[in-house]
């Protein structure tokens, strides 16, 4: 199998929203506008009509109740023009990078020259939705035609009616398996030995490297965001610069609360976000006098246990590193989505097990140790949050970023996805 396209395609430009951390209330962005918000500076950078687009492409697992096709929500809200397609992919927690793949696809094939594509989540706007007994008494209560009946309909309404169903909850949770993700993390711990030390002292780098990527001014693909009671937000409000092994240690188990490892402090946050790229052929870049900051070499996407689905990025990328004949030497950096501290580090065992790599990577050796220094170097997931139709466009926009400031050759974008499948990208810094 191969996911290499016949024409080059290119990374032009790219922006984000800052990611803001759902603090158990409704979220002052829907999805719409984190995603109208972050997408509006990167086109009036660039000197293009808006109908040269082809189309546009946005990653989302749950948009707000009135943003049914978000993708086209935002491209009119925008001021695309309507004769420019529109559309929303879904592959839970790729859904951002599967909109950057489908347009790679589109533009390698032939079939389009110039894409804006991206991601968005906002998981603090997530639905709060009635039961099916609440659903069936509403028809019972809307059929009702005399006030008679409808008093008698509203004498049966009982405390079991009230009970909310909490989306986010369930689609953070797997039926297939019966686990949630935070679970699906104990398991993997438990199959690496990873300790809690570990755990949190992976939590802690990331929240100081963020910090330090914020200082450094590293993060300039962050686009300010304005609500309408005159505050700004401007940088990745979920970090936490003074986190340390000894704060992180006092949190208790989130997911088993017996023996569990697995906390709030070393897992991904609930965040609002939002990420765009605009994707370009060789001919668009010419006609239009477009930057590049990247190419796209080859993309994968596997399958495997969700019981285990935070393995994901090494069932992905060992396809594309067999196709290019790579080590890991031959990468630059690495940007593998921290939805949980464990996942992550389970990863990086992974391919440094011969048993994991022979008998569940069909390799005939261990791949090897991913560099510490190499590996998320501005922070992830764990300090920065996980908006999961959002992460997938932000790791790779991210990881252009990284290429171009380093000046390096080729980087790693991989995620895990919930119900046990995985998503990479290899990029190569075109600037």
């Amino acid at each position: 199998m191969t996911n290499k396209c016949t024409r080059k395609v290119y990374i032009v430009d790219g922006s984000r929203t800052p990611q803001l951390k759902s603090r158990g209330k409704v979220g002052p962005f829907s999805a719409g506008d984190l995603a109208v918000a972050a997408a509006k500076p990167l086109l009036l950078r660039h000197d293009f009509p808006l109908d040269a687009l082809d189309e546009v492409i946005l990653g989302c697992m749950m948009p707000g109740e009135r943003e049914a096709n978000i993708g086209r929500v935002a491209a009119l809200r925008l001021g695309i023009p309507q004769s420019v397609p529109a559309w929303t992919v879904q592959r839970n927690c790729a859904s951002g990078m599967q909109s950057v793949d489908s347009a790679y696809k589109n533009i390698g094939n032939g079939d389009a020259d110039l894409i804006l594509a991206g991601g968005v989540e906002s998981m603090s706007r997530a639905p709060v939705m009635h039961n099916h007994t609440m659903v069936d008494w509403l028809g019972d209560f809307m059929r009702a035609r005399s006030v008679g009946q409808k008093l008698k309909t509203f004498t049966q309404l009982r405390g079991k009616h009230l009970k909310p169903v909490i989306a986010l909850l369930h689609g953070l949770t797997d039926d297939t398996v019966g686990l949630n993700m935070g679970e699906t993390a104990e398991i993997i711990a438990e199959k690496f030995g990873i300790t809690r030390q570990q755990m949190d002292e992976y939590a802690m780098t990331s929240h100081h490297r963020l910090a330090k990527a914020h200082e450094a001014g590293y993060l300039d693909e962050i686009e300010v965001l304005y609500d309408g009671k005159g505050n700004f937000y401007d940088f990745d409000d979920g970090v936490r610069p003074d986190s340390t092994v000894e704060s992180l240690a006092k949190l208790r188990p989130a997911f088993d609360r017996k023996y569990g490892k697995v906390t709030a402090g070393n897992s991904a946050q609930i965040t609002d976000g939002a990420a765009w790229l605009l994707l370009a052929s060789e001919e668009a870049v010419k006609k239009y006098d477009l930057p590049v900051m990247a190419s796209i070499t080859d993309t994968q996407w596997a399958g495997l246990d969700p019981s285990v689905m935070g393995m994901g990025p090494v069932h992905a990328m060992t396809p594309i590193m067999q196709r290019n004949n790579l080590s890991i030497d031959d990468i630059d950096y690495w940007e593998i989505n921290e939805a949980f501290a464990t996942q992550v580090l389970g990863c990086v065992q992974a391919w440094q097990q011969d048993e994991y790599c022979q008998s569940e990577l069909n390799l005939d050796k261990a791949m090897g140790e991913i560099p510490h220094e190499k590996l998320n170097i501005d922070g992830g997931g764990v300090s920065l949050g996980h908006p999961v139709g959002a992460s997938g466009a932000r790791i790779i926009l991210h990881m252009c970023k990284i290429l171009q400031r380093t000046d390096a050759r080729q980087g790693m974008a991989t995620l895990c996805i919930g119900g046990g499948q995985g998503g990479a990208m290899l990029l190569q810094n075109e600037s």
